[in-house]
């Protein structure tokens, strides 16, 4: 590997700030912002809008978008079916 042409590899925390939820992690990530950690160390800082915390997948909390009525329309037809 050449000298000089790689960046900095570090510890960085992830912040989602709407779960309220950080992890430490190692990244190439640069930030001007700094949080001190649980183990008294200063650390660069990376604000997140979507973490494992928030996400719906993870959380459980996964919605079904129906655009223009397309599930109705599907129980609708299916439903006349099986009255026959």
């Amino acid at each position: 590997m050449k000298p000089g042409i790689h960046p900095t590899y570090r510890p960085v925390v992830y912040r989602d700030r709407g779960a309220d939820f950080a992890f430490l992690t190692r990244s190439t990530a640069t930030s001007d912002q700094t949080i001190e950690w649980s183990d008294g160390n200063t650390y660069p800082v990376v604000d997140v809008q979507i973490s494992s915390a928030s996400h719906p997948f993870w959380t459980g909390r996964q919605r079904l978008l129906d655009t223009e009525g397309r599930v109705e329309k599907f129980r609708a037809k299916y439903a006349r079916r099986g009255s026959q």
